[in-house]
């Protein structure tokens, strides 16, 4: 990984209504040029996931997660494992981000941390566009993955609103 300290994967599928949380994301923090961040889209497939992460300091994954019961639109901070241990959350993908992370172990191409941002999807049906609390989440989410980059010192230059 040619000088990234940090790569952050937008998981999902633009046509599967808020399954494109992870790419909505994608796409507004790229447009932030961030030093040391390469910012990557992944349909979640282990292998494609495996590829971007290998080596970097952290890698930070944005993906919609189902939940039952469910509350579209809330943002979770957690870790794959935490992900596969509990049974009533899950990646919206049959096979991908809880799959990579023990394969990854295995061939040692993995990150020093992984961190992942899950949202609670309301819908996962085709079609393409996010659901209105989904949408809404999208700025908070864009901010909790800075959060995770301003620990390894990475911030984009910006000011906090109202300060000079």
């Amino acid at each position: 990984m040619s000088g990234a300290r940090a790569v952050v994967i937008g998981v999902g599928n633009e046509y599967r209504s808020d399954d494109g949380i992870g790419l909505t994301v994608a796409a507004a923090l790229e447009e932030l040029g961030l030093p040391g961040v390469l910012v990557t889209l992944c349909d979640g497939e282990p292998s494609g996931l495996l590829d971007v992460w290998a080596g970097v300091e952290l890698a930070i994954v944005v993906d919609a997660v189902l939940c039952e019961p469910c509350t579209p639109g809330r943002i979770w901070r957690t870790t794959v494992d935490a992900l596969r241990g509990v049974t009533r959350a899950a990646s919206s993908h049959a096979l991908g981000i809880p799959d990579a992370l023990p394969l990854g172990r295995a061939l040692g191409r993995v990150p020093d941390e992984l961190v992942v941002i899950a949202v609670e999807a309301a819908c996962l049906d085709l079609g393409v566009g996010l659901s209105e609390p989904v949408e809404a989440a999208v700025p908070q989410v864009v901010e909790a993955v800075l959060a995770e980059l301003a620990r390894l010192g990475i911030t984009t230059g910006r000011r906090p609103c109202g300060r000079e």
